[in-house]
């Protein structure tokens, strides 16, 4: 069992500077959105690195950039059931690093309810 929360998280694994994608991922992306595979390359794909697909990213007052489907107001993913494996499949054991953050945070200011936060300047 998990030892974190992802519904009360602000998107911290959305904020990570390549988000990496394979051909299934771009291809139900296509589907979700009723577009061909080479739409949706050019629509929600880059090349980044040796990275044939990689996820364009947005703005975001917290983390600076995030992943083009999430939604910066109620730090939610708008694609759920089309998100990419990589997403399906994180944090990939039982620990999230944000949430590891957030534990050591709340032990150092002794305060249970201490939310880290981070601004772009």
């Amino acid at each position: 069992m998990a030892a974190y929360n992802c519904s009360k998280c602000p998107g911290y694994c959305c904020s990570y500077p390549l988000i990496p994608l394979n051909s299934r991922d771009v291809d139900r992306l296509a589907r979700h959105f009723g577009l061909g595979f080479e739409a949706a390359r050019k629509k929600f794909t880059k090349k980044d690195g040796d990275q044939p697909y990689a996820m364009r990213r947005k703005a975001d007052e917290h983390f600076g950039r995030v992943c083009r489907f999430f939604d910066t107001d109620k730090r939610r993913c708008t694609i759920y059931e089309a998100r990419p494996e990589i997403c399906r499949t994180y944090p990939g054991g039982n620990g999230c690093g944000y949430y590891d953050f957030l534990v050591s945070e709340r032990e150092a200011q002794k305060d249970k309810t201490h939310i880290a936060t981070t601004w772009n300047k």
